[in-house]
């Protein structure tokens, strides 16, 4: 009978392939990464109009002292100071 479901619901399929709808650690907000990773924010960056897309700054561990107690807005500069910038792209997961 399974294969029959699948065939009359192909999107069941997909959800069980690729589990998009779990959070995994279950019960973490992932809009607070200050509580899962040190030196890290939640940025929502505006890329083309009605197209919002969330990142997470990290700044590397040699910043870890300066970046400590630090708000938003020096996060912000930070990005755009003559460090590197690393693109970490996770996949279709939903979460980051």
């Amino acid at each position: 009978s399974l294969p029959f479901l699948i065939r009359l619901f192909p999107s069941v399929l997909t959800k069980f392939v690729y589990l998009n709808f779990l959070a995994f650690p279950f019960f973490v907000d992932f809009r607070r990464p200050e509580l899962l990773v040190n030196n890290t924010i939640s940025l929502y960056l505006t890329t083309e109009p009605g197209v919002t897309v969330g990142i997470w700054h990290t700044v590397p561990g040699s910043r870890a002292a300066e970046a400590q107690g630090k708000d938003r807005r020096w996060f912000e500069e930070a990005l755009a100071d003559a460090h590197p910038v690393i693109i970490y792209l996770h996949g279709n997961g939903g979460t980051r």
